[in-house]
């Protein structure tokens, strides 16, 4: 069995922790690394921790690899400005794509529901312009996955959010059939379909998942 290599980006995040644990478990996966702002501690010799700058990432940071998952994300709340959030939203993950110069051949992001480069909103015009700029990247295989509102427990408190999951759980039983796509999902589904993308070989070189399908 060929074994492979994985960079996670995002990988303290609510998708980001549990991608990690899963690509762990997973006997295909000999190494993994992730990029950090700070050193974290992990208890796995698959693991390797990377402590990098986001800003200034040179090519030098990232590691040779065969799958690249990228998890990052933040809120316009967190961000405080429009071109905070598009950093990281936007040019954060197209740096991290520049691993295809190093022989990487799947990408997998995590990007939202609604997603368009056409949309009014701004959260999902600049998830839009992501997909679109990573589509265009010349990798064997683009996997995106749109969730919808998240369920899980993350390292920082955010109000909104908590009572936003609240609010998903109670509407959950009224969106059937075409609204299905909007029930809130769990960041732990949402990491187990990505694994589950990465392991499983297609022609498709560009496959968008909506949220209804990553339960």
């Amino acid at each position: 069995m060929e074994q492979r290599t994985a960079l996670v980006v995002g990988a303290t995040g609510l998708i980001g922790q549990f991608l990690v644990k899963k690509l762990e478990q997973q006997k295909e996966y000999k190494k993994i690394y992730i990029l950090v702002r700070r050193d974290i501690e992990v208890n796995s010799k698959k693991v390797e921790v990377k402590v990098v700058s986001f800003d200034s990432l040179e090519s030098s940071d990232i590691p040779k690899v065969d799958d690249v998952f990228c998890c990052l994300g933040t809120t316009m709340k967190k961000a405080k400005t429009k071109e905070a959030f598009k950093q990281v939203d936007y040019e954060y993950p197209l740096k991290i794509a520049g691993a295809l110069q190093k022989g990487a051949k799947q990408f997998l992001v995590v990007s939202a529901i609604g997603a368009s480069e056409t949309s009014r909103f701004f959260y999902s015009r600049v998830k839009g312009e992501m997909e679109k700029a990573v589509m265009k990247l010349a990798y064997s295989h683009i996997h995106i996955f749109r969730p919808s509102l998240l369920l899980g427990e993350r390292n920082e408190l955010r109000i909104g959010e908590k009572v936003g999951e609240w609010g998903a759980k109670l509407a959950k039983p009224l969106l059937k059939g075409t609204l299905s796509k909007y029930r809130a999902i769990s960041g732990e589904q949402v990491a187990q379909v990505m694994v589950r993308a990465a392991l499983t070989k297609t022609d498709q070189r560009v496959l968008i998942y909506e949220s209804n399908q990553l339960g």
